[in-house]
């Protein structure tokens, strides 16, 4: 019997050291990156998460933004950064578009980061202006099929998340369209208003309130289910395109190799973020769909997203301009 309980007692003496390992805290104020320019959806995405993110960590959350190329210069500094919990990052779709249209980064965007969580996708919104003659997707198929090449459409930049769903759509059905690259979603959205281009697709939390006014036209969303603020309007997926599903989504990175207890630390900081009341309501009112995806889920969905964003890419013949 003494044998037995010294055995036991074995596992019991090493309990107390485990915990620490991991339970890992930070010692000092956090940077939290957002590698493109105030005002967008990651800035706002990380700004609105930083309060929360904070109080689970005991430590403050500073927002940086470090914006320019389509948000490598923030992801290299987040690269070079040491991997111990104190700088992370808020990125994009870009970042699993970035690896198939940017050569001689200083990083490789497959080994310099260490995916901690999907945070929350952002739906985007096929709107045409209130004169274009379809009503569904079928329609707007029809209508731009029968005359190839002669209209235009409009994106929040070259290879952005409005660009590339643009591209998957067309190429699923077979469209020609000339594409206009703005700089930024506003002004795409002001010519749509305008009637000079044919579509665009905007996210929700920007096209809402257009369509709700009858401003534009919702023909479709780009996300696999409905949207809360435009129930009557369906996806793409089931107006015949199976499988389309092309949304700008935020996630949470840290440099790679850092520690699976800090990993563990800064994912239980966003889901507690993401369930905080007044986060929700701010979330649900710009169209944000929240997630707070585990570490291993994230770290097998980013390579899959950027292998096939790669390909989307390679189909559609984006490059950067």
């Amino acid at each position: 019997m003494m044998k037995r309980r010294t055995a036991l007692a074995l596992p019991l003496l090493a309990l107390p050291g485990l915990a620490r390992a991991q339970e890992w805290a930070p010692a000092r104020s956090i940077r939290l990156v957002a590698p493109y320019a105030p005002g967008g959806g990651v800035d706002t995405a990380a700004r609105l998460l930083a309060g929360p993110m904070a109080a689970f960590l005991g430590q403050t959350v500073v927002v940086e933004n470090r914006g320019g190329a389509g948000g490598s210069i923030g992801a290299a500094e987040v690269a070079r950064a040491a991997p111990d919990g104190h700088t992370v990052m808020v990125d994009a779709l870009a970042h699993t578009v970035n690896p198939a249209l940017m050569r001689g980064l200083p990083f490789d965007y497959a080994a310099a980061f260490t995916p901690i969580s999907q945070i929350l996708v952002w739906p985007q919104i096929l709107i045409v202006h209130p004169s274009f003659p379809a009503r569904d997707l079928a329609g707007f198929v029809a209508h731009v099929r029968a005359r190839p090449g002669q209209l235009s459409y409009g994106s929040s930049g070259n290879a952005t998340a409005a660009h590339l769903a643009s591209a998957l759509l067309l190429a699923r059905a077979g469209l020609d369209m000339v594409h206009v690259p703005y700089r930024g979603g506003a002004p795409a959205l002001q010519d749509l208003v305008a009637g000079n281009i044919a579509f665009v697709f905007g996210t929700v939390a920007s096209s809402l309130q257009l369509a709700q006014e009858g401003r534009v036209r919702a023909i479709a969303v780009s996300s696999a289910r409905r949207v809360p603020g435009l129930p009557e309007v369906p996806t793409v997926a089931e107006q015949g395109f199976e499988g389309y599903e092309l949304n700008e989504w935020n996630g949470l990175y840290g440099p790679a190799g850092m520690a699976p207890a800090a990993v563990a630390r800064w994912h239980g900081a966003v889901r507690h973020a993401l369930a905080d009341a007044a986060v929700r309501s701010r979330l649900d009112a710009l169209g944000a769909l929240p997630l707070g995806t585990a570490p291993a889920e994230f770290a097998a969905y980013v390579p899959a997203e950027r292998a096939r964003m790669a390909a989307l890419v390679r189909e559609a013949g984006v490059t950067i301009e």
